[in-house]
């Protein structure tokens, strides 16, 4: 399979295929003008994704706007530029994204108090994974996929080839035999 090639018109040609509602237009746009675009938008918004997204929501505009471009009033790239950097502001400018932000910003404080407070949990710093190496292999095992490694009790017994109610009741006994070190 050969690499696709770029689609490269002049603007005259691009204008042209545009008004005429080319697909040749739509590929050469995003060709020509994607890179360029999208610098104008992620200095606006940082995030990439959304930057992304505000790219594609560029193009549907562009595309779906096109009758209102007038090459009397300036360049077709100077034309796109300003739908491209409207849109992000827009984006910035939004409820949603300010939602966003300011959940961002909460968890980025609750991440740096737990860390300043050493509230973040870390079973190693209990000595819990101590406690699990005096347990029977089988219990470890177990114990470590669930507990260290996020497994489900299904993924667990497929893991280790054991029925479903082996996996719950060595847990079971795992928990019985931990407890004790607690009580």
């Amino acid at each position: 399979m050969s690499p696709k090639h770029k689609i490269t018109l002049s603007e005259d040609e691009l204008i042209l295929a545009l008004r005429n509602r080319e697909k040749i237009a739509v590929e050469a746009l995003y060709d020509m003008y994607s890179a360029s675009l999208f610098g104008v938008i992620s200095r606006i918004i940082a995030d990439e994704a959304l930057a992304e997204d505000v790219l594609q929501e560029t193009f549907v505009k562009i595309w779906h706007s096109f009758s209102g471009y007038s090459s009397e009033k300036g360049r077709l790239f100077t034309w796109m530029v300003n739908i491209a950097r409207n849109l992000a502001i827009d984006k910035v400018r939004s409820k949603d994204f300010k939602n966003q932000s300011k959940n961002h910003d909460l968890e980025n404080n609750v991440a740096f108090i737990d860390e300043q407070r050493n509230t973040v949990y870390k079973p190693e710093l209990l000595g819990i994974r101590d406690l699990v190496s005096t347990l029977k292999p089988e219990q470890k095992s177990i114990l470590d996929l669930v507990y260290f490694k996020g497994y489900t009790h299904v993924e667990a017994a497929d893991e280790l080839g054991v029925p479903l109610g082996t996996i719950k009741t060595r847990l079971r006994m795992a928990i019985i035999q931990l407890r004790k070190h607690f009580n």
